[in-house]
């Protein structure tokens, strides 16, 4: 199985509860997709599980969004694949805490 290094942008919020600076790069093993990236971020950060996504249906919550190549990837299938720059680690892929207002 092939493995790929991506790169994650988080909120600073997720970042400070991970306790990280920066970007984080991950391993994720096989196809690049929204959902193999969620899964590599909780295997390497445990206390972000339930945070991005919901612990049991592993659906997105609510006020998350995925972007990749500054594309909104939000609404993808979990297992679609990503673009190759997200897989190569060309493009980071970003996790954006949603913004309201009015």
């Amino acid at each position: 199985m092939t493995a790929a290094t991506v790169r994650v942008l988080l909120p600073h919020h997720l970042r400070t509860l991970a306790r990280v600076d920066g970007e984080l790069r991950l391993e994720v093993r096989g196809p690049v997709t929204i959902a193999s990236i969620l899964d590599a971020i909780e295997a390497a950060h445990p206390m972000l599980r339930g945070t991005i996504r919901e612990h049991v249906t592993q659906r997105r919550r609510a006020r998350i969004r995925f972007f990749a190549n500054a594309e909104d990837v939000t609404h993808l299938p979990p297992d679609a694949r990503l673009p190759d720059a997200i897989a190569s680690g060309a493009e980071p892929f970003q996790v954006i805490g949603a913004i309201a207002g009015g």
